[in-house]
């Protein structure tokens, strides 16, 4: 159950959130224009590469061409009656005029009558003739037409579809011979026809559009036959055909744009008239005149000097007439556009987006921007597939906004959880290791791997060399203020040099290098850090001494010993579940303990594995001075170690040490041989030459060489077995 409720948060919320946010901007006006704009593009190019329109619709077109064999427009009505007359000779089906007669040729009427009588001429040969009309809130009021009578069958509210009080029919006489239906074509929010009124309101009364009313003549369907559900579609059923198209509440049908002006089947005007007049009245054979028999003739104005053009998806200077070309193209053919509902697109969106968010979060970073710009790229070329190939208009953009949402929380919740994770990092690690290793942690974007896990490192070990003595001679506060001034300074090396606090035990320090961010030079690292720690004592030591009565004469004379050791160590969160500690176990360790001890035993304050010195050499040169102590056997191992001296760095290393070490390493080489004669003379040489001596330095109380005359002293009076290889067994930790 933790895990579904975590699933859900982490993904199905997200996603669903940002769609549905990407859904409610899309029903703002400005989205819906880009989306629409994102449909033109994808029309336009469909246009290119589609069949041309149906060849039972030809547009009738007023061109410039006969606006200059005729004269200018508007032309006298007699050219319009003798038009109509000759398409019914030509036994066209439908002449629809998306042109308007509503006021009488005041000047000839003999031109109305000629008008009048092409109408009737039509009607009597059964072609069927549709006027336009338009809605007008400043027309009187209109009269039941004898032909056009309104919409009987229609379902839902009437209200919401467009139209005015009144209405500019064609002239009566004209009414009497034909059809009429509303033109009105209003522009959406961009200036461009995409939702016509298939029918329009007139007062409490509604009317077929044009093109409907087109298509209603031309497949002889009566009132009977049609019935009108807002919201729904236009369901009309007879005979001969059976079609249910498609509007909304208001009426508007979503017109599939399928040409402009390029793709129309359009004959000019004047060039159809004077050919037709050749072939019916001069009984001549005209080639390449078409065949109007059984055809819808739009007749419309694309004469560039006229006014009836607008914006359309193919141009922002279209003939409107084939708005209404386009719509009956549409619905002959049945070519709808199909919208998939929001709601499906949204849980499609949702589902996606879930499946990114789950499957991407935790992968790179480059592997999320390809899937999250990658996928919205591959949704437009599938969109416009569809679009092209089936009229499935799949919206692009609020969905592509979804995923730009989705991937803002995405970019926004890896920032977080980086955020969070430095948090971590930093509160976890700051008191344990340097700021600037905090840092290039966090840099690195590798989170420490928390638990047990094994890892090459460097141990290191200290303590103060009689400290019960301290809390013995020093009062608590005083004694506190000592070890933070102490450990201070010994810290801050340590993390100067890179490495992590483990622990204070006490006076003990207890530090890591090589943890929790890996050092390939964590030996040499721990070696300088020791003896940087031991010059610091130094300077402590002269401060303290010179403040006088305020600290024991045992403060100015403190000295530490470390121990290290390099190796493979378990290192990670260790504890119980409610209070754990990053530290580190295992036999280096322990080892490295042993040394720091031990160095007792040999009178050197810092002492280490011969797999430290190899390491601290393989990254330091020789930087590093050592002087080798010999073989031990620590309590708890049964085969010797060999453990150096950490003298110092070369810069501080004097010529006269460089002596002594050189006389020591002679005396060992010759103990190692039982030479004790040889051996104990070059102790004694070395012995002289020690940086650190009881003599004349605070604190001291033996030093490597005197040790060693003790040893060579013992082995003279009582030698070691025969199988001895020079190894000292240590009897303490």
């Amino acid at each position: 159950m933790k895990f579904l409720l975590g699933f859900l948060k982490q993904n199905v919320l997200p996603a669903a959130l940002c769609f549905g946010l990407a859904l409610a901007l899309a029903q703002t006006t400005w989205l819906q224009n880009i989306q629409y704009q994102a449909l033109d593009v994808r029309t336009r190019w469909r246009a290119k590469h589609q069949p041309p329109n149906d060849p039972r619709l030809a547009v009738i077109a007023i061109d410039d061409e006969s606006i200059e064999r005729i004269g200018r427009w508007p032309w006298p009505r007699e050219y319009h009656g003798q038009f109509l007359a000759l398409a019914a000779a030509a036994k066209a089906s439908v002449v629809a005029w998306d042109i308007l007669f509503t006021e009488p040729d005041t000047s000839l009427p003999q031109n109305d009558i000629k008008l009048i009588g092409g109408a009737t001429v039509a009607k009597i040969r059964g072609v069927e003739v549709i006027f336009g009309a338009v809605t007008n809130e400043t027309a009187g009021p209109m009269g039941e037409s004898p032909v056009t009578k309104p919409i009987a069958h229609i379902e839902g509210d009437i209200s919401k579809l467009h139209g005015d009080q009144a209405m500019l029919p064609p002239l009566p006489a004209l009414q009497d011979r034909a059809q009429f239906g509303l033109v009105d074509t209003p522009p959406g929010p961009d200036g461009v026809r995409r939702l016509v009124p298939l029918l329009g309101r007139v007062a409490d009364k509604v009317y077929f559009g044009l093109s409907m009313q087109a298509l209603l003549r031309h497949w002889k369907v009566g009132p009977d036959e049609v019935r009108v559900v807002l919201g729904d579609a236009i369901y009309i059923k007879n005979a001969t055909v059976e079609r249910r198209i498609p509007i909304d509440e208001t009426g508007r049908y979503l017109i599939n744009y399928r040409f402009g002006l390029e793709g129309a089947n359009a004959f000019g005007y004047s060039a159809l008239l004077a050919g037709l007049n050749e072939v019916y009245a001069e009984r001549k054979s005209v080639p390449d005149l078409p065949d109007l028999s059984g055809k819808i003739l739009l007749v419309g104005q694309i004469a560039t000097a006229l006014t009836d053009n607008g914006p359309t998806p193919f141009s922002g200077f279209t003939p409107l007439v084939l708005v209404h070309a386009n719509v009956i193209e549409n619905i002959l053919r049945e070519d709808y556009v199909r919208r998939v509902p929001a709601g499906w697109m949204w849980l499609a969106g949702t589902l996606v987006g879930m499946a990114g968010l789950a499957t991407f979060s935790n992968r790179g970073f480059v592997a999320q921007v390809l899937f999250f710009l990658g996928f919205p790229i591959l949704y437009g070329f599938a969109s416009t597939y569809f679009w092209i190939s089936h009229n499935l208009w799949l919206p692009i953009v609020w969905p592509v906004l979804g995923f730009g949402g989705l991937q803002v929380f995405m970019i926004s919740r890896r920032l977080l959880a980086e955020q969070r994770a430095k948090a971590q990092i930093k509160g976890m690690f700051g008191t344990y290791i340097s700021p600037a290793l905090v840092n290039r942690m966090v840099e690195s974007g590798e989170a420490p791997r928390l638990g047990g896990h094994e890892e090459d490192i460097t141990a290191y070990f200290s303590d103060i060399q009689g400290f019960s003595s301290f809390s013995e001679k020093l009062p608590p506060g005083r004694l506190v203020e000592l070890m933070n001034e102490y450990l201070t300074a010994c810290t801050d090396i340590i993390q100067e040099e890179g490495g992590t606090l483990d622990k204070y035990i006490g006076d003990a320090v207890v530090t890591m290098f090589g943890a929790p961010i890996a050092l390939s030079d964590h030996a040499y690292r721990a070696c300088v850090a020791s003896q940087r720690v031991q010059q610091q004592l130094e300077i402590l030591r002269r401060k303290w001494q010179s403040e006088g009565e305020k600290w024991p004469q045992i403060v100015g004379r403190m000295q530490s010993r470390i121990g290290l050791n390099s190796g493979p160590c378990i290192i990670g969160n260790m504890g119980s579940r409610t209070r754990f500690n990053y530290t580190m176990m295992g036999d280096n360790v322990n080892l490295a303990a042993r040394m720091e001890s031990g160095a007792k035993s040999w009178g050197v304050y810092s002492m280490c594995t011969e797999a430290t010195k190899r390491a601290c050499e393989e990254h330091g040169g020789d930087r590093v001075v050592f002087r080798p102590l010999g073989k031990v056997v620590v309590m708890g191992r049964s085969h010797p170690v060999p453990v150096f001296e950490i003298v110092g760095l070369k810069e501080n290393v004097t010529a006269e040490t460089r002596e002594c070490i050189r006389l020591f390493t002679l005396g060992l080489e010759l103990h190692f041989q039982r030479d004790w004669e040889g051996a104990r003379a070059k102790f004694l040489a070395s012995a002289a030459l020690e940086p650190h001596q009881a003599k004349n330095s605070p604190g001291v109380v033996d030093d490597p060489s005197h040790i060693y005359l003790g040893i060579v002293a013992r082995y003279e009076a009582e030698p070691p077995p025969p199988g001895w290889n020079g190894e000292y067994i240590m009897t303490v930790k």
